[in-house]
């Protein structure tokens, strides 16, 4: 295991109070398992280092990494952004699209304020949680994704 310092120094963090400290060696532990991640905290106190941290020291960090701000996904697009869709399920879809889920496959996926998620998405995304599957949008083919999911919410 890195010292604190150099975990600090290389993801750009600034602070030596306890509860960060604790914070980052708990993120260098969880690395090394497959667990879900949620990070809580205030607005601004910088969640979004840890996922960095997980990703970055765990078996994944060859793959991709994508951080993704549910709150700032408008409702009528959050399912296509994040599972994708079929050419022709919905108007303006003219092509197939890979989600998050899909181009992420082996690596992280960040959730940033996933409480700002539609419920609807929620229940899809818990569905990705329990077993790694999920469908695209406009398709009945269930897909498999192994993605090591982060979230954060305030």
């Amino acid at each position: 295991m890195e010292s604190l310092q150099h975990i600090k120094q290389r993801f750009g963090i600034i602070g030596n109070n306890q509860s960060l400290n604790r914070a980052l060696e708990k993120a260098q532990r969880v690395s090394a398992t497959e667990i879900t991640v949620l990070v809580t905290g205030e607005s601004g106190v910088g969640k979004e280092s840890i996922p960095k941290i997980i990703h970055q020291y765990s078996h994944r960090k060859h793959n991709k990494y994508i951080a993704v701000n549910c709150g700032a996904i408008p409702d009528g697009t959050i399912d296509s952004e994040v599972f994708g869709h079929e050419k022709g399920a919905f108007t303006g879809a003219t092509a197939n699209r890979s989600g998050y889920f899909e181009v992420a496959d082996g690596g992280t996926i960040f959730l940033d304020e996933v409480g700002e998620l539609p419920l609807a998405t929620q229940v899809r995304l818990l569905r990705v949680l329990e077993s790694g599957e999920f469908i695209k949008v406009g398709s009945s083919k269930v897909e498999k994704t192994n993605v090591r999911i982060v979230a954060a919410t305030n």
